[in-house]
């Protein structure tokens, strides 16, 4: 079996306000991952790209929302699916998401 790469895992970081709120108050931070990415493959991820220790992984699937779109027809759509993940650091360790 072989492993995939971090980057493979790890596809960007969510900034909002919610998870900024998070990264102040309880070390923790917000990304978005691939839909077949398991806990501890998520883990090893984050290990490996930002050197930290990781505590504990909570993952949800964010369902599609629909949404119209305007134009010439009026037509209707939906966002894309994707897989969060929020990851808990051990005290005394930090992410620099500048340079992601």
């Amino acid at each position: 079996m072989s492993r995939r790469k971090p980057y493979e895992i790890i596809i960007r970081p969510i900034i909002t306000e919610k998870s900024n709120r998070l990264m102040d108050d309880y070390n923790k931070y917000t990304f978005e991952v691939a839909l077949d990415a398991s806990k501890h493959e998520i883990k090893w991820a984050v290990e490996e790209l930002f050197k930290v220790k990781v505590k504990k992984v909570n993952t949800m699937i964010v369902k599609p929302k629909k949404k119209r779109i305007f134009g010439r027809f009026r037509r209707y759509g939906t966002t894309r699916k994707y897989k969060k993940a929020i990851v808990t650091l051990a005290p005394d360790n930090k992410i620099d998401l500048v340079n992601f």
